[in-house]
């Protein structure tokens, strides 16, 4: 490690956006063998970057050692200690800014993302709506290190080797034969980005009709493992894998995936980060907001009907409630989302 440039890279939430760093700083480390770069994020998210190359991770306690004007402080001085040539702020929000400008008053190189704030807001908004694709949040995050020296070429990505099933893994889920399987993420943050439920179960048993297909369903918390077992029902081939897993886990049966549905969410940029096929479902929001899944032809986000809504996209990350917009997204056939995936699995 003696003389390579130490990159600060600060991003603490949320799990998408964090899962999006994760090509861009293993592209980074590919074409700049001089770089070396220590993650700043939460603890939870320390799976993302375990195993590759020169990439160090530093966990901030941002609700507790870390809170506040002090803690930020203290932060600053934790990462100071690393001896650092640049900081990298994918964040943008007040506790990223405020270490950020610590390092620049100390004259250390700086740069931070711009989030396009106004481009999206044009994107969002019901009158006078600017209807165009805005930047990937990916390449958003490349023009930050860009800005420090390093360009990043995202054209040609390399993803991880895919790791064995481990016994633990396979304990719950079985081990992968000639059969074919799917993950499925049925929730998302807000409810105007999630599939309606009826519509799911209708794709689930089209699916499970395939003998060929194993499905596994993914998600939190008890009340969503509830709602995943109600739509598993009694299918052999349907397994609920949410709350059986610890993230690090999860990672590794992604990773063995043929194809992964999910909402505009996180599980949509894990699977793409470590390159899995996605289908996406966008209900309030869209992809021109940037937020597709990295390395995926658009043609797998699956868009609700804008000639019925024509608000759409009413928000950025769906947090915003228009009356009459509710079912939006059941202009998304079930039947559109099984043969998108049966597409992706036949591409091989």
């Amino acid at each position: 490690m003696a003389g390579k440039k130490h990159i600060v890279a600060i991003r603490l939430s949320a799990m998408g956006d964090v899962a999006m760093a994760v090509p861009v700083l293993r592209a980074l480390i590919a074409q700049h063998t001089n770089v070396k770069i220590t993650v700043v994020s939460r603890e939870t998210f320390r799976p993302f970057f375990e195993g590759m190359e020169r990439v160090s991770f530093f966990a901030a306690d941002v609700t507790g050692r870390h809170k506040g004007i002090m803690g930020l402080l203290g932060l600053y001085k934790d990462l100071k200690s690393l001896k650092v040539y640049a900081v990298a702020d994918l964040h943008n929000v007040l506790r990223s800014k405020i270490v950020t400008a610590l390092f620049s008053f100390k004259g250390k190189k700086t740069a931070t993302i711009d989030k396009g704030r106004a481009e999206k807001k044009a994107l969002t908004r019901a009158n006078n709506k600017v209807f165009v694709q805005l930047p990937q949040v990916t390449k958003r995050y490349s023009d930050v290190f860009e800005k420090l020296g390093f360009r990043i070429d995202l054209s040609n990505p390399q993803f991880p080797a895919k790791a064995p099933l481990s016994e633990s893994v396979a304990s719950v889920t079985g081990h992968k034969g000639t059969d074919k399987w799917i993950g499925i993420a049925p929730f998302a943050q807000h409810r105007s980005k999630i599939y309606p439920l009826d519509l799911m179960g209708k794709a689930l048993d089209f699916l499970a009709d395939n003998p060929n297909y194993k499905i596994f369903l993914f998600g939190g918390g008890k009340s969503e493992t509830e709602m995943l077992k109600k739509l598993a029902g009694e299918k052999d081939n349907i397994l609920v894998v949410a709350g059986k897993l610890k993230l690090k886990q999860e990672l590794q049966l992604i990773q063995h995936l043929d194809v992964m549905l999910s909402m505009d969410s996180g599980n949509a940029h894990i699977a793409a980060m470590l390159g899995v096929k996605v289908v996406t479902l966008w209900g309030a929001t869209h992809p021109f907001a940037g937020f597709a899944p990295f390395n995926q032809p658009f043609d797998n986000a699956l868009v609700s009907d804008r000639e019925k809504y024509p608000m759409l996209p009413t928000s950025v990350y769906g947090n915003k409630k228009i009356d009459g917009y509710d079912d939006a997204m059941r202009t998304i056939s079930p039947q559109e989302v099984v043969n998108k995936i049966e597409e992706l699995i036949k591409k091989g």
